[in-house]
């Protein structure tokens, strides 16, 4: 981890670890554009008015290291956010060890070995997004190289949308019958020593991914994104609550901070931060557990 000596916070200087930052790559968007007949990286760019990257991944991860520089951000999870870019994270993370951990996202309906995934520290399984069960026998050889290589599974659960795909006119047809983390219990049970991370607090199924967290000590939750789900809670729910009933029933050791984070201009989504802080202080969350949700807890589960 970098020596930066932390983002300001309501607990003084706070060493940050982003465990939820998509690596939007320069073969993320070819394979993007590769989708729709008609459109170029050129047409891509003037839809979504972003910064699109160089082909180098190295260029894009120093550019993400200045990002995190400029907010006191010492380290950041890096997501290859498109199955078979699992190489520019790679890339990344070897250029900067010590400040970016590489994320890859796996289809695992199309053969899984691992064998690309020497660097990798957590694979990302999306089954809304790619159409399977959690429960098929194509997860299983996910779940084993994570156990035999002491890696983490992600698994995305619940309300499923991706703004690029929108912004630049691509069909998105997920499939919420996959999305329940109640799936995800007996591979939990099954895989206890592989840490398990759902994203967004379930996303939506908030009470299933408790229910899921509270019976299997290897589940954590991913706090990222402006967590929007909210909304469909009877009755609406603040983000103080949502922080206060994962507290209750995770404990402060199995919250992982994330922000979402995805391009630039953008950057690093400091609000993101500001509000998660602000809910878990006006909770009364002390020193010692914010330091473990914002940081130590990812190191923790990244270093085994």
């Amino acid at each position: 981890m970098s020596t930066t000596a932390g983002r300001r916070s309501q607990w003084g200087p706070l060493r940050i670890a982003d465990a939820h930052v998509h690596f939007f790559s320069h073969q993320f968007f070819l394979k993007l554009v590769a989708q729709k007949p008609g459109l170029t990286l050129e047409s891509a760019q003037a839809l979504l008015s972003w910064e699109l990257p160089e082909p180098d991944p190295e260029r894009l991860a120093a550019r993400w290291i200045a990002e995190l520089d400029q907010h006191g951000v010492n380290g950041s999870a890096m997501i290859a956010s498109i199955p078979g870019d699992e190489g520019s994270v790679t890339v990344a993370a070897r250029a900067h060890p010590d400040r970016l951990f590489a994320y890859a996202m796996v289809n695992p309906k199309q053969a899984f070995t691992g064998e690309t995934f020497s660097d990798i520290r957590v694979a990302c399984l999306f089954p809304a997004m790619h159409g399977y069960s959690i429960h098929d026998e194509c997860t299983r050889p996910v779940f084993e190289w994570a156990q035999r290589e002491r890696r983490c599974v992600f698994v995305h659960c619940g309300v499923l949308s991706v703004g690029v795909r929108k912004k630049l006119g691509l069909p998105s047809p997920f499939d919420m019958r996959f999305s329940n983390p109640i799936d995800l219990h007996a591979m939990a049970m099954h895989y206890p020593g592989v840490p398990i991370i759902v994203p967004h607090f379930g996303a939506g199924y908030f009470r299933e991914a408790l229910m899921l967290a509270d019976l299997c000590p290897n589940v954590y939750f991913d706090t990222s994104s402006s967590n929007d789900w909210t909304k469909y809670q009877t009755p609406v729910v603040e983000l103080r609550d949502i922080f206060k009933q994962a507290l209750d029933v995770l404990g402060p050791s199995r919250l992982l901070f994330g922000t979402d984070s995805s391009f630039f201009p953008r950057g690093w989504n400091q609000a993101i931060f500001e509000a998660q802080a602000t809910a878990l202080y006006e909770l009364g969350v002390g020193n010692h557990d914010a330091r473990a949700i914002f940081g130590e807890n990812l190191l923790r589960i990244l270093a085994r």
